[in-house]
C-alpha cells in the first residue's frame, strides 16, 4: 500500500505543508507567512513546526519540497532563490532528512506544481504536458513520455526565459526580451500603468486607476473597459506566441495554464488560440490549452508526489 506523504510549498511570501494521498487529496494542512528575511535557520524552523502541527504526521512514506529556484534537485541543494535572504547552496534535502527522519526530496516550484496537476489536476491521464504558470514571474514545467523533464543539473524547463525579440524589455534574469518580461504578470501591471498614464494624459475615457496589477486588469475588463481589452489582447498574444514555441520544443498533448494571470483565460482564449494557430506548424494545430485545476495546492501536492514512483527523482534519502 502506497502511504500518504508530507508535502511543503515554500514561498517567499507563504509556507504551507500538508499531508497529501496517493489521489492527491490534502488530507491535513497548515501554513504560515514565510520568515523570508530571516534566514535559513528561521525557514526551516517553520518548517519543522508546520510538520509537527500535522494531524497524521507519524504515518507517511516521506517528505517532498516545492521550492523556488534555482536548485539542484538531485543534490538536494537550494542554490539562490531570490525571494529568500540569505540562502545559498543550503542543502535543504539533506537538513530535513536528518531533523526529521524521513526519505526528503527537493524540486523547483514550477516543476512541482507540473506533477500536481499532471497526477491529480487538469493534465491526468496525459503522457505529454506543459505547465505554464504566469503570475509575479512566468515559470513552468514539462512532462515528456511520462516522466518529469529535468535536464542537466534538474534546470530544464526555464520556459520564461527563452528570447522572444530583439532589444526588448529588461527580465529580472538579466536579459532583454524574455518571454517573462513581455507576458508575466508584472509585465501586464507595468504595460497597463503606462497606457493607463498615456490615457489619462490624453483624455481618454477608462476605469484602470494606478498603481495597476494584472488583477486590475482582469476585473476592468471584465466590467468592459475598452484599453483594459486591448491590454489583455496583447497579452492573448505573447502567450499565444509562447504556447507555439512550447508546442515546437515539447509536443505536448495539453499546455496547462495556472498563475494570477489565468483567472483571465477565458477572456484571453480566442486570442491565444489565433496567435498560437499562425505561429505553429500545422502539425501542432489542435493542442488544448486549459486552466489548472488545482489552485494553490497544485505545488503542495506535486512536492509530496515526489515521494510516489514514478513522479520521485533520483536524490537524497534519509
Amino acid at each position: 500500500m502506497t502511504l500518504p506523504a508530507i508535502g511543503i510549498d515554500l514561498g517567499g511570501t507563504e509556507l504551507r505543508a500538508g499531508i497529501v494521498d496517493p489521489s492527491g487529496k490534502v488530507l491535513a494542512r497548515r501554513q504560515v507567512p514565510t520568515d523570508a528575511h530571516g534566514g535559513p535557520d528561521a525557514v526551516i524552523g517553520q518548517m519543522l513546526g508546520l510538520i509537527g502541527a500535522l494531524d497524521g504526521a507519524g504515518g507517511v512514506s516521506g517528505l517532498g519540497i516545492a521550492s523556488p529556484g534555482p536548485l539542484d534537485p538531485i543534490a538536494g541543494i537550494c542554490i539562490a532563490p531570490p525571494t529568500l535572504h540569505g540562502w545559498r547552496d543550503v542543502p535543504l534535502a539533506a537538513i530535513l532528512a536528518q531533523r526529521t527522519g524521513l526519505p526528503t526530496r527537493l524540486e523547483n516550484d514550477a516543476n512541482a506544481a507540473a506533477l500536481g496537476e499532471w497526477r491529480a489536476g487538469a493534465g491526468r491521464g496525459l503522457q505529454h504536458l506543459v505547465y505554464v504558470t504566469v503570475s509575479t514571474g512566468l515559470g513552468g514545467g514539462v512532462i515528456a513520455d511520462g516522466r518529469l523533464l529535468h535536464g542537466r543539473r534538474g534546470m530544464a524547463g526555464e520556459i520564461g526565459h527563452m528570447s522572444m525579440v530583439d532589444n526588448g524589455p529588461p527580465c529580472p534574469c538579466g536579459g532583454r526580451g524574455c518571454w517573462e518580461a513581455l507576458a508575466s504578470g508584472t509585465a501586464l501591471g507595468q504595460a497597463a500603468t503606462l497606457a493607463a498614464t498615456l490615457a489619462a494624459a490624453g483624455g481618454a475615457a477608462t476605469r484602470l486607476r494606478l498603481p495597476l496589477t494584472a488583477r486590475d486588469v482582469t476585473e476592468a475588463a471584465r466590467a468592459g473597459d475598452t484599453l483594459a481589452l486591448a491590454l489583455l489582447h496583447q497579452e492573448a498574444v505573447w502567450l499565444g506566441r509562447g504556447f507555439a514555441n512550447l508546442l515546437h520544443l515539447y509536443s505536448p498533448e495539453r499546455i496547462i495554464v495556472g498563475g494570477g494571470v489565468s483567472a483571465a483565460l477565458d477572456l484571453m482564449l480566442p486570442d491565444i488560440l489565433a496567435a498560437m494557430h499562425t505561429a505553429a506548424q500545422p502539425a501542432y494545430h489542435g493542442i488544448d490549452v486549459v486552466p489548472a485545476a488545482l489552485g494553490g495546492d497544485a505545488g503542495l501536492i506535486g512536492a509530496a508526489s515526489l515521494m510516489w514512483p514514478p513522479h520521485s527523482p533520483p536524490g537524497l534519502s534519509a
